[in-house]
């Protein structure tokens, strides 16, 4: 199986932490040459100095934050101008809206949420696509949740917003195949993230237990009773980025451990 991602460069979104920054280490690990896209420079500079040079990749990074669609957009077509190269690989990946009950949100989460989970990977798409169909091959993959196929309580605007960006995703496939152009969604299950954390903070001072409690029920509800690492997302991530899954787009691939509850 090739899994080799050597000569070719990825934009990984949110690379900076949780599973964009457990995909970025891995790729670079596996030859590919990364441009990490987060909001923190701090962060940006010591996780570029994590990434693997093994195969003197000249690994770089863009500063944009995702709610600033436009900032985002113009930092990124004028990288891309200065670049002079395509990008082969495109990891959208970001943060999901606050939690809490559908009913109870306010419409600004909503804007906030398909602001950052949409229209930024729509931007992100546009800026690399050009490229990628001038060479005739790439890849779009896209972080998204289990919740398009079992929403999750308490995530009500998530469940919504995800939901949207799958169907986004599967239309993005159809169009890109003839030029070579594989689109697919990665669906984390509960993965050991400092959102997960937050989450479940959030769960336990609502529900009066402790976060270790709210932790153990969700590991219970999956088939190897147990919450995923994002090393375990990044090896999904690296499969559908290389050439061995060449014949697959418009794929929903659960990385979930079998979950089956809320």
């Amino acid at each position: 199986m090739n899994l080799s991602l050597k000569n070719k460069h990825a934009f990984v979104c949110g690379g900076t932490d949780g599973i964009g920054k457990a995909s970025a280490v891995l790729m670079s690990d596996y030859g590919c040459e990364i441009t990490l896209i987060a909001r923190d420079q701090n962060k940006l500079s010591l996780t570029l100095s994590e990434l693997s040079v093994a195969n003197r990749q000249n690994h770089s990074s863009v500063c944009a934050n995702f709610d600033d669609s436009k900032g985002l957009k113009k930092k990124v077509q004028a990288y891309i101008s200065k670049m002079g190269k395509p990008v082969d690989i495109l990891i959208n990946n970001s943060g999901g809206p606050p939690g809490g009950p559908l009913i109870e949100a306010n419409e600004d989460e909503f804007r906030l949420g398909f602001e950052r989970l949409l229209i930024c990977n729509q931007i992100m798409a546009k800026a690399v696509v050009p490229g990628m169909i001038d060479q005739s091959s790439g890849r779009i993959i896209n972080i998204i949740s289990t919740s398009v196929r079992q929403v999750i309580p308490g995530l009500g605007v998530s469940n919504t917003i995800r939901g949207s960006v799958a169907q986004w995703a599967k239309t993005l496939a159809i169009e890109l195949g003839e030029h070579g152009i594989n689109v697919n969604n990665i669906l984390p299950g509960y993965t050991s993230t400092g959102r997960l954390q937050s989450l479940a903070d959030s769960k336990a001072e609502a529900m009066g237990v402790s976060p270790e409690k709210v932790r153990e029920t969700w590991a219970a509800n999956t088939s190897l009773k147990r919450i995923g690492t994002p090393e375990e997302i990044a090896s999904a991530v690296v499969f559908l980025a290389s050439e061995a899954s060449s014949y697959i787009s418009g794929h929903d691939l659960s990385v979930d451990g079998g979950r089956f509850g809320a």
